[in-house]
């Protein structure tokens, strides 16, 4: 597996990896869970949301930053992360990886990556975020495994 920087020719097949990974999470976990009225308000367009957000990640100049991991015939993941230079402060901003791909230390490799990144880049403390629900336990079993220290947080949702 390689690691590299971005390229915008990774745009298209970022976003659609993007939506892949987090359809289960809105479609079949936060959707059944909330209901429509708070789903549609939420996260009703989860998906122009995605193309929206991970066409602004890559912007070095606002020390934002995008690693591709590449299996032998495709994208295998990504991260992309950010640095507060003044705060010596690093944040993973978003973490995918391929189905096929889960449970082969692709997510550990981009994470070393990114924190490697950060740290060339001053940031002494790195910020990693995840939901607490079922769909997210890997992600938190792997940020665990990686000596990242939870801190709990409840978000509640009602409609009115």
């Amino acid at each position: 597996m390689l690691i590299r920087a971005f390229t915008q020719h990774d745009l298209a097949p970022l976003t659609e990896l993007t939506i892949d990974t987090f359809r289960p999470f809105y479609e079949e976990s936060f959707r059944p869970l909330m209901g429509e009225a708070v789903f549609a308000v939420q996260h009703g367009n989860w998906r122009d949301d995605y193309r929206k957000q991970v066409a602004e990640l890559h912007a070095p100049e606002r020390h934002m930053y995008v690693a591709i991991a590449e299996g032998e015939d495709a994208i295998a993941g990504y991260v992309a992360w950010s640095v507060d230079p003044s705060r010596k402060k690093g944040e993973v901003t978003i973490l995918a990886v391929s189905v096929q791909l889960r449970r082969h230390h692709v997510g550990t490799a981009l994470c070393e990556h990114a924190f490697d990144q950060m740290r060339a880049l001053g940031a002494e403390v790195v910020e990693i975020g995840t939901g607490g629900d079922q769909f997210h336990a890997p992600a938190r079993a792997l940020y665990e495994a990686l000596g990242c220290t939870p801190h709990p947080l409840a978000v509640y949702f009602r409609q009115l």
